[in-house]
């Protein structure tokens, strides 16, 4: 997420999480930005738990997690920046930011690690959410083949941006 008025301004993890004090996002959790202003605040959840330790897969932790024949399947960052590309907007690569893992299981073990889980999410499942200020939203419907966050299988999403007035 960024701010659309001023893109300097973004999503922070960090933030987002010491104001809340936890690390998963639910209905009532405000998403905040670098200069610590909510950006948007999530309304309605069927799903519950959404990650923000694990960040976006790339080539790189794909080659790791997965096997070195891995390396070249689609991306979350390589979504990203494509889709950076495509706003022409002013943003680039090193204008990518922490990320949300909606419907994302990724709890913290007892040693501290981080477990990529089965999903928690299902057909139907949706969060909406506020916008508390203008805003850029940069979405990547994860393409991992080998992760079980999405049961193996990439699906479809579907987004819908209204105004409630």
């Amino acid at each position: 997420f960024y701010n659309r008025d001023d893109i300097a301004e973004h999503y922070s993890a960090i933030d987002t999480m010491v104001h809340q004090g936890g690390i998963y996002l639910t209905t009532g959790s405000v998403i905040r930005s670098n200069d610590g202003r909510p950006m948007l605040t999530i309304t309605a959840d069927t799903c519950g738990r959404h990650d923000t330790l694990g960040g976006a897969c790339a080539a790189e932790s794909n080659t790791v997690r997965y096997a070195l024949q891995k390396k070249f399947m689609h991306s979350c960052r390589d979504n990203y920046l494509i889709a950076l590309q495509h706003a022409d907007i002013g943003l680039g690569k090193r204008d990518l930011v922490p990320n949300i893992n909606f419907f994302m299981n990724v709890p913290v073990t007892d040693g501290g690690d981080l477990k990529f889980d089965d999903g928690v999410s299902g057909p139907g499942k949706y969060v909406e959410m506020r916008a508390d200020m203008n805003v850029w939203v940069l979405i990547s419907n994860c393409p991992q083949l080998n992760n079980p966050c999405n049961d193996y299988n990439p699906t479809p999403i579907q987004l819908l941006v209204w105004d409630p007035a």
